[in-house]
């Protein structure tokens, strides 16, 4: 892959992760009601299944969903229903309290909601389509997957560090419960795109 051809790619790669999204809004909101260390597994999650799906759909998976894209329509519309349920357990999430039995995402909830994140899916293709030179496919593919790793780390810590950030400033139940709604508002949002023509 060549260096223009990278700092695309790189480039390409922080819009799609640091943009807003699912899972930087749900990272932000989780953040903020769980604090930045509770939150680790639901980054590590995010990354880790992210890469995964990545590299499972740029090594051959793909190709499944080439052959019967009715499984990607039932993903995305899965996706869809499940971030609506998200974003109603987010609006009417309670700050956390130490002896409750809320909860952050676990490493494997996250790892398993890429596959279903309509934005994580259409960023996987969309990156396979304009990255991916079929004479080098499998090179090019971990390059993909290594650049992702990094530029992923950056977003997820940030998204995090910021709704840990606003964990500091939103100390009263009134405005944390406002800033669940809004991260929900958001998170309904950003499924807009995903079903629009």
């Amino acid at each position: 892959m060549g260096g223009e051809t990278l700092l695309a790619l790189i480039l390409f790669a922080i819009a799609g992760a640091f943009t807003p999204g699912p899972n930087n809004i749900m990272l932000a909101a989780s953040g903020m009601n769980f604090g930045f260390l509770r939150t680790v597994p639901h980054m590590s999650g995010v990354v880790i299944g992210f890469v995964a799906m990545l590299l499972a759909i740029g090594f051959g998976m793909g190709a499944l969903f080439i052959a019967y894209p009715e499984i990607q329509t039932v993903l995305k519309i899965a996706g869809i229903f499940y971030l609506l349920w998200l974003a109603w357990k987010i609006a009417n999430a309670a700050p956390a309290d130490p002896k409750a039995h809320a909860a952050p995402f676990s490493f494997v909830q996250a790892a398993l909601f890429q596959w279903v994140n309509p934005k994580a899916l259409i960023a996987v293709f969309s990156t396979m389509s304009l990255f991916i030179r079929p004479e080098r496919a499998h090179g090019d593919v971990l390059i993909v997957g290594l650049v992702f790793f990094f530029v992923s780390i950056g977003a997820v810590l940030t998204w995090t560090g910021f709704g840990t950030a606003l964990r500091r400033v939103l100390r009263d139940d009134s405005k944390r419960r406002a800033f669940n709604i809004a991260m929900a508002v958001l998170l309904v949002a950003s499924i807009v795109p995903m079903v629009m023509p």
